[in-house]
């Protein structure tokens, strides 16, 4: 197997530059996690003061689920909290959790970066693709088709293969165990909303982000991440893709610093919080030219969709809608 090839921070830093680039801190993390959830309580309380504002929250709680994915994958590499079990535990229970099955997971993306082996390298061999095509996922997206096939075609899929002496309902029973929080969390809380009116509040305030906008933004940032770099690519400069996201991506797309993926493949075990104190003394120390960037996001959608529109490969479902990558929202 071809294992990508690492850079060596001592390449890069001194000893102290690097030693508070790679220190785990003790309360940034939790405080990280804190803010994703204290965040989608208040979107959620908006929009149920003011129901006009239900789209905006929509999209503010979809990014704010991928920026509770994103910390479990900070959890992942151990970079949540220096404690491994403190760090472990927050990563299950306070994030989208199935945190062991993830780290096995994602750590072979890493070891195997953009060569064959890589288990995320059918997120990134399409492209570059037409805007045709693009704009044909995103609403597939945005309808909850990408979500309906990823979730719930599974469920359909049993049903309808069930083996004679297989009931509907033990089915059904399994597929509620499969995902305890989503239903667990779900009924606790319509129970404690409903007697307040606001018994819709869960329905739309958290499954139609997790639908429909957490979809969306999560198959952009995975092009940024990765499309159009080589297969194969030697330079562990050029794995990831760096992109510059600005207040408004930062809120509806790109959050907990997730755009600075250049770096996170460069030194893995960086905590996301110190990642752009680590762009900073990359680019002093001139090594920014010969890593992969990108001004904006919107100029690594023009480079995903520069394929000529006589080109286009079709309609059909990507690998990561049929549920063959594994999504990281459980």
């Amino acid at each position: 197997m071809a294992v990508a090839a690492r850079v060596a921070p001592k390449d890069f830093f001194s000893p102290a530059e690097w030693t508070p680039l790679s220190a785990r801190s003790s309360w940034k993390g939790l405080a990280l996690v804190a803010h994703g959830w204290g965040v989608i309580l208040l979107a959620a309380a908006m929009a149920m003061a003011w129901p006009v504002t239900i789209p905006l929250a929509v999209m503010i709680i979809g990014a704010r689920q991928l920026g509770l994915a994103i910390l479990m994958h900070d959890a992942a590499h151990g970079a949540l909290h220096p404690n491994l079990k403190v760090n472990d535990w927050v990563g299950e229970n306070l994030t989208p959790g199935g945190l062991v099955q993830y780290r096995n997971y994602h750590l072979g993306h890493h070891k195997f970066a953009q060569q064959s082996e890589d288990p995320d390298l059918g997120l990134s061999a399409p492209f570059p693709i037409t805007r045709t095509s693009l704009r044909r996922k995103i609403i597939r997206d945005l309808t909850g088709q990408t979500h309906l096939k990823q979730r719930w075609a599974p469920l359909f899929r049993r049903i309808r293969e069930r083996k004679p002496g297989d009931s509907v309902a033990s089915i059904l029973w399994k597929f509620v165990r499969s995902r305890p929080k989503f239903f667990v969390w779900g009924a606790v809380t319509i129970a404690l909303t409903a007697p307040f009116g606001y018994g819709w509040a869960w329905f739309v305030l958290w499954w139609l982000p997790s639908a429909t906008w957490l979809p969306m933004v999560t198959r952009l940032r995975n092009i940024a991440e990765h499309a159009c770099i080589a297969k194969d690519e030697p330079d562990p400069l050029r794995h990831a893709r760096t992109t510059h996201a600005s207040l408004l991506e930062r809120v509806f797309l790109a959050p907990y610093y997730v755009n600075y993926h250049c770096e996170h493949h460069m030194f893995m075990h960086v905590p996301c919080y110190n990642l752009p104190r680590t762009h900073r003394l990359l680019k002093a120390k001139g090594v920014l030219p010969r890593m992969l960037t990108a001004p904006s996001y919107l100029d690594v959608l023009r480079l995903a969709t520069s394929r000529p529109v006589g080109e286009d490969r079709g309609g059909s479902p990507t690998p990561e809608e049929r549920g063959v990558v594994r999504a990281v929202i459980q």
